[in-house]
């Protein structure tokens, strides 16, 4: 194994170079009357006898599947164990209510399919991991070999890598919302015909179709292999991790380096430089804008100075989203690009506390999923008024003359391309 294929390992796991002597049915046969179950095989890597430290430090703490030496469990227990249960039924229910509200025939606007779009991927990022963390975690089975094989495989598409793939939708689909929303505020006219409802049912599909695209080597670059070993005093059946032959033909380094480099470049730095600079755009035109708004506001001329104002709050409540967005984003780009020089230029970084900044990075995108409904509420009166309609009896509003139909979510008079502009 190369140099720089051994840090690959030292993140991801040694899925090769472990064997057990027991291969088969009829070695652990044999096994049962060499070995027994309650002596100390020092010789035997069953490791009935360490501690869950001393197993996940030693060389054969990836020999098999073991969710407690993924992460430090002393984060990942309290964490994924008790919070997130917490903030999976609060983004559920928070996410479900956007999707219920922007659903309505008098939401629909290109800026709220999108919106609606980022809840569900949102949502779908927590649901599908949701089983294997309540039962790895809430309820303590961390430390226990997973199997059969099907197990293992459902732990890694279910765990890892579909939460990956609506998560990098979910990426795209706020950079395209910050997109709309610079063509709105600083470009019109275009507009009206580049951001139309068809165009963007498109622009959704395509987001989609790509990041599947870019997770579907996942599904297919490693493998679970049926072994027996000896866990606390007994035989069990565990899962031997191996990479596929296409990945271990091309190098562990080639894969990964490909792989995340693709991540590092287009789901974490050009997505986040990119809403860098055009929450800083959008920032600078609500400014002109609302100088024009107190223009207009000295000139009484009222009806303009509210288009500005109703406007300033999209543009505001926009910047928002995307800034919180960037706020959990970043450190993952972050830790992410530091991985990638530490396994291929130079040794810079302690998987150990890599570990740890991964897991609490993670678990902030988490605390950040159910942030969207609070900020639609407190800042788009129209989202307001229609989830009063829907789920607050006796509070209807007026839709006649001047009522919430004339404006969208984001709290602007309707144009011919149903959204707000300047």
């Amino acid at each position: 194994m190369a140099a720089t294929d051994k840090d690959w390992v030292d993140y991801f796991g040694d899925f090769n170079s472990t064997k057990l002597s027991v291969d088969t049915e009829n070695d652990f046969d044999n096994a049962k009357t060499n070995f027994n179950y309650y002596d100390n095989q020092t010789g035997y890597p069953g490791y009935s006898n360490f501690s869950s430290d001393d197993f996940c430090q030693s060389n054969h703490s990836h020999f098999y599947l073991n969710v407690t030496c993924e992460f430090p469990i002393n984060y990942a227990e309290p964490m994924y164990g008790y919070i997130a249960p917490f903030l999976l039924a609060t983004t559920t229910v928070a996410n479900t209510l956007i999707v219920v509200v922007l659903s309505r025939r008098h939401m629909r606007t290109p800026t709220n399919v999108v919106l609606m779009a980022m809840a569900l991927c949102d949502m779908f990022t927590m649901l599908f991991p949701a089983p294997w963390l309540f039962y790895m975690y809430t309820f303590g089975n961390h430390y226990k070999p997973l199997s059969p094989v099907r197990a293992c495989q459902a732990w890694n598409y279910m765990n890892e890598v579909i939460p990956a793939m609506f998560h990098t939708a979910s990426i795209w689909l706020t950079l395209a919302l910050a997109v709309q929303r610079y063509i709105y505020v600083c470009h019109a006219p275009v507009a009206r015909t580049w951001c139309t409802m068809p165009n963007v049912m498109k622009c959704l599909v395509y987001i989609g179709v790509a990041a599947f695209l870019h997770q579907l080597p996942r599904f297919f670059d490693r493998r679970y292999v049926p072994q027996i070993t000896v866990w606390r005093g007994h035989f069990e059946e565990v899962c031997r991790i191996e990479m596929a032959p296409w990945v271990q033909a091309i190098s562990l380094d080639a894969y990964f380096i490909s792989y995340y480099g693709f991540r590092v470049l287009f789901v974490h730095l050009i997505p986040c430089t990119s809403l860098v600079v055009l929450n800083v755009l959008l920032f600078r035109a609500m400014r002109t804008a609302q100088i024009n708004r107190q223009r207009l506001f000295k000139e009484n001329r009222k009806s303009e100075c509210r288009k500005l104002r109703d406007s300033n709050c999209t543009t505001l409540m926009l910047i928002v989203v995307v800034t919180v967005f960037l706020m959990v984003e970043i450190p993952v780009a972050v830790v992410t690009i530091l991985h990638i020089i530490s396994s291929t230029i130079v040794e810079i970084l302690d998987y150990y506390i890599a570990n740890i900044l991964i897991l609490i990075t993670n678990f902030f995108i988490l605390v950040s999923y159910p942030i969207n409904f609070a900020i639609y509420c407190g800042m788009s009166r129209q989202f307001r008024e229609t989830f009063k309609e829907l789920f607050i009896r006796g509070a209807v509003t007026s839709r006649k003359n001047g009522g919430s139909s004339r404006y969208s979510l984001v709290n602007g008079p309707r144009t011919c391309t149903n959204e707000t502009v300047l």
